[in-house]
């Protein structure tokens, strides 16, 4: 199937029909992934659409961070399965984007209630603020609209992710929080930039603050994380920088997993019983030595 593109307007969206079609053309149970870029990104914007970078379908984009997510998600024109690169307004300053990822979960909740109705669940990938937008959609889509999540390092807060969780379509979902200390500078940003009339407010990158069945947090930063994985046979590069906010996609490594993660070839349940219970310090990545090396499209990443 193809790849589709829908864009949020203002708390609609375009390419209802589009989508509308490639529904009807979808080979029942097939699966349904939606992916949701973050900051810095606009559709139909030179040098700014996601459509033409990290969500196009060619093997990469241009630049350093030019991974296409469609491609290492093994999303191929000839597989039976759909794609859905859901774009919306994140250009501007972080407050201007960081209320515009709240409408466009809006609109992407309109999406999956119309998924929702053909009978059909969405699994997502979503970045930094695209973090959330997948959880203010969370908020307020139909239950069981959503099977599984993976949030790499999110752009929230603890309790709106809690209050999502605690909605219909939160309950019955799966969601991954992908969490790196190598974003720790980020989240602080998120915390003193936007919630600094709200103290003890707490980006997601410690995880939520008491455990829940179907959440998952996956600290790809920690050694005793990564030995687990490889023994689950996911091997997952180490970090290579101290201060990243893109190692989330591109790491060696990720790409498969997080596809074995969406299809269900990883159980949560296993997964969350392999990792270590406690989350490591905020800031302790800056006293770590970084790895050997960072992925430039490198076979490693490859699906």
């Amino acid at each position: 199937m193809p790849l589709i593109r829908i864009d949020a307007e203002t708390s609609a969206v375009s390419g209802v029909a589009t989508l509308l079609g490639a529904l009807d053309a979808l080979p029942a149970g097939a699966p349904v992934t939606v992916m949701i870029h973050g900051y810095k990104y606009a559709p139909g914007r030179d040098g700014r659409c996601p459509h033409g970078f990290i969500l196009s379908s060619g093997a990469s984009g241009e630049g350093r961070r030019g991974v296409s997510w469609p491609h290492h998600l093994g999303l191929r024109e000839e597989g039976d399965a759909l794609g859905i690169g859901f774009g919306w307004q994140a250009t501007g300053s972080l407050w201007r984007a960081w209320a515009e990822a709240g409408r466009a979960g809006i609109a992407l909740a309109r999406v999956l209630a119309i998924l929702a109705d053909r009978g059909r669940q969405a699994d997502i990938l979503a970045h930094s603020l695209g973090g959330r937008v997948a959880l203010a959609a969370l908020a307020r889509a139909p239950e069981g609209s959503v099977r599984r999540a993976i949030l790499i390092t999110p752009a929230e807060f603890r309790d709106t992710a809690e209050a999502a969780m605690d909605a219909p379509a939160g309950r019955s979902a799966e969601v991954v929080n992908v969490a790196s200390r190598e974003n720790d500078l980020f989240d602080l940003l998120i915390e003193w930039m936007v919630a600094l009339h709200r103290p003890g407010a707490r980006a997601l990158g410690h995880g939520l603050s008491r455990p829940r069945a179907n959440w998952t947090d996956l600290q790809i930063g920690d050694a005793e994380t990564l030995r687990a994985l490889a023994a689950l046979g996911y091997p997952v590069a180490p970090a290579t920088r101290r201060i990243c906010h893109w190692s989330g996609y591109l790491r060696p490594g990720l790409f498969p997993l997080y596809r074995a993660i969406l299809s269900g070839a990883l159980p949560l349940p296993l997964l969350r019983a392999s990792l270590p219970d406690r989350a490591t310090p905020r800031w302790s990545g800056l006293l770590a030595r970084p790895g050997a090396r960072r992925i430039g499209g490198g076979a490693a990443a490859a699906p």
